[in-house]
């Protein structure tokens, strides 16, 4: 609507052009889901590096595959980790008291018998006292600190039990990441300024103290020793980790409904790949019914789900097409790789064993994003596996043979060249499935497609749906194709030979518009891997003059 004229002059008005760019998704957010040794549950969690899942996460944990296949996922080149953590019903956190204080672990989990806590009166405040109205010897401080190497230290000063500004446990709820009050505060007694652990560690070192200046008291510091070590395995067994995870963990007691499990990831925005390594380290599958719920979820939230190998997988023994007959579920949403990952494990001090492959391959995978596109196949020569040291099974071309037309991608190790992926299919790749979606850079384009044009065309709720609506739709959606177009993402010379977007009274009928409904139809040619390379040779004899 232009400007009211009311006087003689120029007026200056503004059009709109009708440009809304369409901007793409990411296309390798990463989401991990499964037991760690510490971390929040049930809640994602953005890591940006394996150094930073150590800290949020505890690193790797000999109980749980998990740790191993982020570490490899950053060893790949994947940039962005997203951690569900799920433990089971028995997990337990730790408890410290200090000072008539009781506190309790944030996260639980064994990892808690590392904190110490202590409290103190030292230079607490007057004008803080006389702010709350309470006397000064009613404040102190709390120190909480992690005594691990790196491990964070929280000093929090001027604290009381009072119900006032600075109230302990008003004060750990806001700020501390480590510890929360349980029940309710009663007087601080500051003859109790270290909890049990802490006030061993302090025996231990001041007998070595007095050991240093006076050798015959090796008895005492003996004594304070054990004394530590009792107290330490005493915590422990205070303690539980859980158990090893189930199917239910993730899926049952309405974790849908509550967002929990495998359905805390409702809580994240877009995630691209999905991983869920098995729940032990030592003779674990994921069952079937869990991964066909993954595959549910992953179809509704436009993602890829990456599946392990079973243990049991073999030339001439269980057959792979055994086990993905359990399968249901929308098979175009999800990749299988063959075999399992060999490499030595820093948790049984260097030991050579077997690794899920998942992690690795998503490294992959977002490597290959990161340098050619999603379109291209992550697959090949380029497509290296980064510090696998070999393979659980060596394929022959024969073998690979057997596997590839059922679907499922193959590991393979190469002289010179070392250990690469060698398969890029869906598990709906079979041949005998003749599936539109058999490879799997050609699914994740249609994914990146669909969720970017999904958020990129909000606006066009509740427009007028007129030619003038359709008009600007063609426009925005046209030139978000033609950009995948020029990076070389579609087949075809011609942006006409490769894809087309329409918008129009034939797509949007009268009764589409009576009923508040635009329809905007895009299609686009995709680039498809070359699986099967032939060169043809051909021996010329010597031609005869004419």
């Amino acid at each position: 609507m232009g400007p009211q004229l009311t006087y003689p002059g120029v007026y200056v008005e503004e059009i709109p052009s009708g440009v809304r760019t369409i901007t793409g998704v990411p296309t390798s957010i990463t989401a991990f889901v499964g037991r760690t040794r510490r971390g929040p549950r049930d809640v994602p969690t953005t890591v940006f590096g394996f150094e930073e899942f150590t800290r949020r996460f505890g690193g790797l944990w000999s109980e749980s595959p998990l740790g191993y296949a982020v570490q490899d996922f950053f060893a790949n080149g994947g940039g962005r980790a997203e951690i569900v953590r799920v433990a089971s019903a028995g997990t337990t956190a730790v408890r410290l008291a200090v000072g008539g204080l009781t506190l309790e672990a944030l996260e639980p989990g064994s990892w808690g018998v590392a904190l110490r806590a202590e409290v103190d009166q030292l230079d607490t405040s007057q004008s803080v006292a006389d702010e709350l109205g309470v006397d000064r010897a009613a404040l102190f401080n709390l120190t909480i600190r992690e005594s691990t190497p790196g491990g964070r230290t929280e000093s929090f000063h001027n604290l009381s039990t009072a119900a006032n500004a600075r109230n302990v446990k008003t004060v750990l709820e806001a700020g501390s990441a480590l510890v929360r009050v349980a029940g309710d505060p009663g007087p601080i007694d500051p003859a109790k300024r270290f909890d049990v652990l802490g006030a061993a560690e302090e025996a231990v070192r001041l007998a070595r103290a007095a050991y240093q200046q006076d050798g015959t008291k090796k008895p005492q510091l003996d004594a304070a020793e054990l004394a530590l070590r009792k107290a330490v395995d005493d915590a422990r067994a205070a303690v539980s980790d859980g158990a090893a995870l189930t199917a239910a963990d993730f899926l049952g007691n309405g974790a849908e409904a509550a967002h929990k499990g495998l359905y805390a990831l409702d809580r994240l925005d877009v995630f691209n790949l999905l991983c869920i390594p098995p729940h032990r380290r030592a003779d674990a599958d994921l069952e079937p019914g869990l991964i066909s719920a993954a595959l549910a979820y992953c179809k509704r939230r436009r993602a890829i789900l990456l599946v392990d190998p079973r243990q049991d997988w073999r030339i001439g023994g269980l057959p792979p097409e055994q086990w993905l007959d359990q399968i249901d579920g929308p098979r175009e949403n999800a990749a299988a790789y063959f075999p399992r990952l060999r490499r030595p494990d820093p948790e049984q001090g260097g030991l050579i064993t077997d690794f899920v492959p998942c992690g690795a391959v998503a490294g992959v995978l977002a490597r290959t994003d990161g340098v050619r596109g999603v379109w291209k196949a992550a697959a090949g020569l380029e497509a290296g596996l980064v510090g696998v040291s070999d393979l659980s099974v060596r394929l022959s071309d024969g073998e690979n043979g057997v596997l590839n037309p059922l679907g499922v991608n193959c590991l393979r190790s190469f002289p010179v060249v070392g250990r690469v992926v060698w398969g890029a299919r869906t598990l709906a790749g079979a041949d005998v499935l003749a599936s539109e979606w058999k490879y799997l850079p050609v699914r994740r384009l249609a994914l990146f497609v669909e969720e970017s044009l999904f958020r990129g065309t909000q606006w066009v709720v509740f427009e007028p749906n007129g030619e003038s609506l359709w008009a600007e739709v063609r426009l925005n959606v046209g030139a978000f194709m033609q950009q995948l177009f020029r990076q070389g993402a579609l087949q075809g010379r011609s942006p006409r030979e490769a894809y087309f977007v329409k918008c129009d009274a034939e797509t949007t009928t009268q009764a589409d518009r009576d009923l508040g409904v635009v329809n905007i139809r895009v299609g686009f040619a995709p680039l498809k891997p070359a699986e099967f390379v032939v060169v043809q040779v051909q021996q010329l004899s010597e031609q005869l003059p004419s």
